[in-house]
């Protein structure tokens, strides 16, 4: 009995917390759920990162100037930087990073659903930048103000950097719908292609989300999946309007009623199979992560060591 009162005593002073906007920092009292969801959803997010870092890696070597080589290039290690920031922020939580590792390389974590697409050529470079890290921006400028301390901090670097990763893609796609027919075409396939999937990056509807409502209230999570894709659709609508582009979808139309956008159907079938690992790149991208992981496994022992032996000479 006495121990039940404490933990009721505890959890009355989370939520107060919670309620008051008071950061919970790590060596604060948590419930089991809080914890299990941020390590879920950080680690999460981390891979997202790093995996993403893959299908613009793969026009690194073949960016068409010297300069789009270094905007991509810098790109490429911006998200770097982010999923080491995540992980930082997850191991917080008591899980080490080799578990999260793990974990992913298993494939029972999961990552960003819109990174299993594809770059079929260098428009999508320009797409992702403009839709991807479009819909990205959105979710974690409100993850920004996340109950939990160190995830707060880190969301805080990452979208300054994210702002310059959008811009990029837009100006990759501007130059190329003011290019050749031939190059306007392939800014207008590339949307078509890349669309529904930055769509689906916000999750399920609202009402099929298992984690919504948990992560709300506990403020993990500010708005919620309908919330955020309803603000991406109305976003991007006058984006591709400036650059001549047509967005994919035959019931978008603009209702005076409600001030927004109405958009039509996301495939859901679609993106829960490339959930649970089916779509073009999921096998793909894992085991490019698991190889390079194995190959870079003698630096971080060599680091580990070289670390160790200074730390027992001071």
């Amino acid at each position: 009995m006495t121990d039940k009162k404490e933990y009721q005593k505890k959890l009355a002073e989370f939520n107060a917390k919670i309620e008051a906007e008071v950061k919970i920092e790590p060596k604060d009292w948590m419930p089991d759920d809080y914890r299990d969801q941020l390590v879920r959803q950080i680690s999460q997010h981390a891979h997202s990162e790093i995996i993403g870092m893959q299908p613009e890696g793969n026009w690194l070597t073949r960016a068409p100037s010297i300069r789009s080589k270094m905007i991509l290039l810098a790109k490429i290690q911006d998200e770097a930087g982010h999923g080491l920031y995540l992980y930082s922020a997850a191991e917080t939580l008591g899980v080490r990073r080799e578990q999260f590792l793990q974990w992913l390389h298993e494939g029972k974590a999961k990552y960003s659903s819109v990174f299993n697409y594809p770059t079929l050529n260098w428009v999508d470079i320009g797409a992702i930048g403009w839709l991807v890290d479009g819909a990205a921006i959105l979710n974690q400028v409100s993850l920004q103000r996340t109950s939990y301390g160190p995830y707060s901090r880190a969301m805080v670097r990452i979208c300054k950097e994210e702002s310059f990763h959008q811009r990029q893609g837009f100006e990759i796609m501007y130059n190329m719908v003011n290019g050749t027919k031939a190059q306007q075409e392939m800014a207008q396939d590339s949307l078509n292609r890349w669309w529904w999937p930055s769509m689906m990056m916000f999750g399920p509807k609202d009402n099929e989300s298992p984690n919504t409502k948990r992560t709300m209230d506990w403020k993990i999570k500010r708005e919620s999946n309908d919330t955020l894709r309803q603000r991406f659709v109305d976003w991007t609508v006058e984006q591709a309007e400036f650059l001549g582009l047509k967005i994919p979808d035959p019931d978008l139309k603009w209702n005076d009623k409600n001030g927004h956008y109405d958009f039509g159907e996301i495939d859901w079938n679609e993106f829960y199979e490339v959930v649970k690992g089916n779509g073009p790149c999921n096998k793909e991208r894992l085991q490019n992560h698991r190889k390079a992981h194995e190959e870079g496994r003698w630096v971080r022992e060599a680091l580990f060591e070289y670390s160790k032996n200074e730390t027992e000479k001071n």
